[in-house]
């Protein structure tokens, strides 16, 4: 009785709060509802595919008559599979696109850091949910997949688009509030250093003073992938090795790209690595 007395008497004293956690709420309700009529369309969209596969497939089997002969019966399968198979693979990927956007840039790690915080409860459903897409994808357009796959991976790439969408939305309302104040004045200054070392108003030295200060400043606060990291001493080495503009550039041979190695977020931190000491433009 004296605990509910204690709780009912400090919400009496902070009645002021169920604003602000009213005006949450209903933000992150209407954005659900959106998502769901989207979804509801895209829903609608795939039943019309399905059905397309369905008729064809009891075309083929014989069960109706068939308004073209079993092999094109069978090719209009196909290509119902395929399409919705295709536009499942794009939202997918776009998706994921939208996600290392912020994974492999350090000023929107600094900017948005729950979105790369594993602990946070919306970026861990996030996360879960890329796994589960990902486990349940074909791994192509033309693979053979049943009615049951099909319709598994439609619901996790649906499920994945909605859990990106409410974790990138409390990201950018909370920010930096989850850190105390002498550690977002090292994110403003990181942020701030940052700058300095992509500039190429910059000297070298001011550069790689700013690049080193920069993972000093971060190291304990945010986790960097070694994709984040090496997108950054790319885009730093890129100035400090500018070409003058009087040499001529050789020309260089077409390289393949390769695939950016990405952390996952919720496996366990890897020990801080050492910023590796950049070229100078001189040597």
């Amino acid at each position: 009785m004296d605990s509910l007395q204690q709780i009912l008497g400090w919400f009496g004293d902070h009645w002021w709060i169920i604003f602000p956690v009213m005006g949450v709420g209903g933000a992150m309700a209407g954005r659900w509802q959106a998502l769901s009529r989207q979804r509801h369309k895209q829903k609608l969209e795939t039943l019309r595919l399905k059905s397309e596969i369905k008729a064809a497939q009891l075309a083929a089997r014989g069960q109706l008559a068939p308004p073209v002969s079993p092999r094109q019966a069978a090719r209009q399968q196909e290509n119902s599979a395929k399409e919705l198979l295709g536009r499942l693979f794009a939202e997918h990927d776009a998706i994921t696109a939208r996600w290392l956007d912020y994974e492999l840039d350090v000023a929107k790690m600094i900017a948005f850091p729950a979105m790369s915080d594993g602990r946070q409860p919306l970026t861990a459903a996030f996360l879960r949910a890329k796994k589960t897409a990902d486990a349940l994808r074909p791994t192509s357009a033309d693979a053979s997949v049943t009615e049951q796959q099909v319709s598994e991976y439609l619901d996790a790439v649906g499920a994945y688009a909605v859990a990106f969408e409410i974790a990138e939305k409390d990201a950018r309302r909370l920010r930096d509030s989850t850190f105390t104040d002498d550690e977002r004045k090292r994110l403003e200054r990181a942020q701030h250093l940052l700058k300095v070392a992509v500039d190429q108003s910059a000297t070298p030295a001011e550069r790689q003073t700013a690049y080193r200060r920069v993972r000093e400043e971060l190291d304990g606060l945010i986790d960097l992938s070694d994709a984040a990291v090496e997108n950054l001493e790319k885009k730093v080495a890129l100035q400090l090795e500018s070409r003058p503009a009087s040499a001529p550039a050789e020309p260089a041979e077409q390289a393949e790209p390769q695939p950016i190695p990405v952390r996952d977020p919720l496996a366990p931190a890897e020990p801080q690595r050492q910023a590796a000491p950049l070229p100078h433009p001189e040597s």
